[in-house]
């Protein structure tokens, strides 16, 4: 459905110098090239249960002893359950159930009050309508609140105690993603304050590293973390630390490094964590909800899961490539005939290429021309004007027929019929180099058309601008979207668009 020839056109921005990499400091990449590492693995999610539960379990026995103290022993139980489950449910939706790497109780002291008042105001008016002799008075009710606020600090001061003494024992292993000397005095601030939670194992250089200024007040030295200047180190971090957490002294968004940084570790199931300059607001200012790493202004990175397809993507390409298939039974014997009558036998080219995770599969196409040898299809661009294309092979490519037999492709499970087109592998580490965000395409399986294409990203376009589309597709998918690019690509079958 789409063209093949990807070419590094001269329209493309020049691209980013090379992160220095001392050798003594850097973790050894694995071997081969770097898109058989490309995404890392999913660690398991990095979210401590036990503090989550522990906080619940808290919140409900402050309201329900709080309860019976006030109410007196014959409350009913369905009052008391209905009590706890409003109070969990008030604090699930302000955030109280998702603590900073250094929360404290008397943090939570305001929003507790303010939830208390709402919990007992509400109990106070049931009360007064179906048990008029139970209502509480205003005084009884202000010191109701006020033992609730205090009874849910005391437990929560006591899960913080522990979480902190758990956290000095098993720190998770984490990725520092910023520059010196920021990065460097986060780095030795956690290391001396294991109480984090946070244990860096690793920093990731936003831009090049420069050497400090000679002249200045001498401050402690930066750790000896290595530096993961490249995504074969960090990969090789993730799986060997199974790092959990990563922190940005920079903004993630501030150039496409960091964009793609940020991608992988999302996609990967980290704790995103943002501090410094990169914790504060719009215009600088703060967060209104402040937490700090040893003076480092601090706040989580609130990211939605990844919705990369699924059962329901891989339903529809099961359903409709099967259909596909059956009704264009006659086409294929049409182009295989005119194929053999044209060029000779092997009317299939088959063609290795890289589908979702890096995985090679064998793409297949109706020949339109044949290469030189396996060298030269692997590592050269097929231009359009090529002479050793005959008329079959032009019409063939001018309606996108040739595409046809990947329908068995997307059977086998290796493509899907939406999604970024596949590359060569040859090309695909070429690109990985040189776009920071290429790899996070093989978050999704490959597809025989894709919202690039649509948008008229096909033969000698930009490479940067297909990765833009097609992280952009990948972030917000949905199989409406698929409907609409399928739909979109017929037209542009019908109107002979293809190469």
């Amino acid at each position: 459905m789409t063209t093949e020839r990807a070419e590094v056109p001269r329209t493309d921005p020049a691209p980013s110098p090379a992160l220095p990499r001392p050798p003594a400091a850097a973790v050894v990449p694995p071997r081969g090239p770097a898109w058989e590492t490309l995404p890392p693995p999913r660690p398991r999610r990095c979210a401590r249960p036990a503090t989550v539960a522990a906080l619940t379990a808290g919140d409900g026995l402050a309201t329900a002893g709080t309860a019976l103290v006030v109410l007196g022993p014959g409350t009913p139980p369905v009052l008391l359950a209905a009590m706890a489950a409003v109070v969990v449910l008030l604090h699930a939706r302000a955030g109280l159930y998702r603590p900073g790497p250094a929360p404290a109780a008397l943090g939570d002291l305001p929003a507790l009050l303010g939830r208390a008042a709402v919990c007992w105001c509400a109990t106070a008016a049931v009360l007064a309508a179906e048990y008029p002799g139970r209502a509480p008075a205003l005084v009884p009710l202000a010191g109701a609140v006020a033992a609730h606020t205090v009874l849910a600090c005391y437990g929560r001061a006591t899960v913080y105690r522990a979480r902190r003494n758990l956290a000095r024992r098993r720190p998770r292993s984490t990725l520092i993603v910023g520059t010196d000397p920021a990065a460097g005095q986060l780095a030795a601030a956690l290391l001396a304050r294991p109480g984090y939670g946070l244990w860096p194992v690793g920093v990731v250089p936003s831009v090049p590293l420069l050497p400090a200024p000679a002249g200045l007040p001498a401050d402690r030295p930066a750790p000896s973390l290595p530096r993961l200047s490249c995504p074969q180190d960090i990969t090789r971090a993730v799986i060997r630390h199974t790092v959990r957490d990563a922190v940005f002294t920079v903004p993630p968004y501030a150039d496409p490094h960091t964009a793609a940084l940020l991608r992988r570790f999302v996609d990967q199931g980290s704790v995103v964590w943002l501090a410094g300059a990169a914790a504060a607001g719009e215009g600088g200012r703060p967060h209104p909800e402040p937490d700090h790493l040893w003076g480092f202004a601090c706040r989580r990175l609130e990211t939605g899961p990844p919705r990369h397809g699924g059962r329901a993507k891989r339903a529809v390409d099961l359903v409709l490539a099967t259909i596909g298939l059956v009704a264009a039974l006659p086409v294929l014997l049409g182009c295989a005939l005119a194929v053999r009558l044209a060029d000779g036998p092997g009317v299939l080219f088959r063609q290795e290429r890289i589908g979702r995770d890096g995985r090679r599969f064998t793409l297949l196409k109706f020949r339109t021309l044949r290469p030189v040898d396996a060298h030269e299809a692997a590592t050269r661009w097929t231009v359009a004007d090529d002479p050793r294309i005959g008329r079959v092979g032009r019409l063939l490519r001018r309606t996108s027929l040739d595409e046809l037999p990947q329908l068995w492709n997307v059977l086998r499970g290796e493509m899907s019929l939406v999604g970024p087109r596949p590359e060569r592998p040859f090309f695909v580490e070429q690109f990985s180099r040189r776009y920071p965000e290429y790899a996070a395409r093989h978050r999704m399986p490959a597809g025989m058309t894709g919202l690039a294409q649509v948008h008229g990203l096909r033969g000698d376009t930009s490479v940067a601008d297909r990765v833009r589309f097609d992280n952009l597709y990948i972030d917000g998918w949905s199989l409406w979207q698929d409907v609409r690019i399928m739909l979109r690509t017929v037209v542009s079958l019908c109107r002979l668009e293809g190469r």
